[in-house]
């Protein structure tokens, strides 16, 4: 158990204790209770208040996954590890993170005991990103001890690649022309579920949603036409190259599941088989979260992805496309369906705010 230690205002008390005190005894002694004793029992009582104190319980919730520029909040549960041993104290609580999230500069002052501390972080950099260890430091009322716990626990969240829109003529390129009528008619309805991340606002059941507490959405049978789509990326920049490439073929596949086309994504982190739906555009986001430089089989793949410090391009049926210029042309309004939110391709899920 870390043992308390006096605070840059305990150290002043203490001093002027000190002198208090030899003054008041120079003096004769009458000055020693108005201005030594007082000192002196808030010492003792914050010395006694601190060394009652034990360790506290953490638990961490961390926010849910997220797009980089997105903001996510965490959520730190303390607690005394005895009921009623110390009763509720004052702390002042301080969450390491890594250089990929930005979170508070200054440490939140907290009362443990009387619920949880919260703060919110923006993912700055793609990939698994650090939340922990802990620092909790304890202090008396005064404020004149302190004591610090370290819990070592650590969470991970992961921030996805910005996604961006692609143009339906391109995506049309990708496999057979009816494709996108038939998955956008979608007539052959199959049933009513829970809503889940990455569900179209456009497929929200309203009526049976107001009945209900929680956000239903409609399922459809109707699957297209086309087998898959095969999407191999690589690079060979540290990190300029990786990032073009995360984002570029995340941005692809997500716009091909979206119009109900099956993917197969290759990058140098590994490969995903996926259908349409959340779960498919879930694995795909966390394989491109990940990836990092290296080479894989492109020539095989329906479109190869190439990315440098300069951007990245998509390479298809004998051509190159820059993909900063079709980014562009979807954001002309070429996109030639609903278009997606800039930050990552999918709504935020309504009504929540964790995991």
């Amino acid at each position: 158990m870390p043992k308390a230690t006096l605070t840059r205002r305990g150290r002043v008390v203490a001093a002027a204790c000190v002198i208090g005190g030899l003054l008041a005894l120079a003096a004769g002694g009458r000055a020693l209770d108005a201005v030594v004793l007082p000192g002196i029992v808030a010492l003792i009582a914050g010395y006694v208040q601190l060394a009652r104190v034990e360790d506290p319980e953490v638990r961490r919730v961390p926010p849910p996954d997220g797009f980089v520029g997105e903001r996510g909040e965490v959520r730190i549960e303390l607690r005394p590890s005895t009921a009623g041993a110390a009763g509720t104290y004052l702390a002042a609580v301080a969450d390491d993170t890594d250089e990929g999230l930005e979170g508070p500069e200054t440490p939140i002052r907290a009362s443990i005991g009387e619920g949880p501390v919260t703060y919110r972080v923006r993912y700055r950099k793609r990939g698994r990103r650090r939340l922990g260890p802990a620092r909790v430091t304890a202090t008396d009322v005064f404020g004149l001890f302190d004591r610090e716990v370290v819990v070592d626990d650590a969470d991970a969240v992961t921030a996805y690649p910005v996604c961006h829109p692609i143009p339906a003529r391109f995506r049309r390129e990708l496999y057979a022309a009816d494709a996108v009528g038939v998955s956008r008619r979608r007539e052959e309805f199959d049933r009513l579920r829970e809503y889940a991340r990455g569900d179209a606002l456009r497929d929200v059941h309203w009526p049976t949603t107001a009945k209900r507490d929680e956000i239903v959405v409609k399922e459809f049978a109707a699957e297209t036409r086309r087998g898959r789509v095969s999407i191999a990326g690589e690079t060979t920049r540290e990190r300029e190259g990786a990032d073009a490439l995360a984002s570029a073929a995340a941005s692809l596949a997500l716009a091909v599941l979206d119009d109900g086309v099956p993917v197969d994504l290759t990058l140098p982190a590994g490969s995903v088989s996926v259908r349409p739906g959340p779960q498919g555009r879930r694995a795909v986001l966390e394989l491109a979260a990940v990836t990092g430089p290296g080479d894989v089989a492109v020539d095989d793949a329906d479109v190869a992805v190439i990315a440098d410090g300069d951007g990245a391009r998509y390479r298809t049926r004998g051509r190159t496309v820059d993909v900063d210029e079709l980014r562009a042309s979807a954001a002309d309004g070429e996109s030639g369906g609903e278009p997606a939110p800039e930050a990552g391709g999918t709504p935020p899920e309504p009504g929540v705010g964790g995991r």
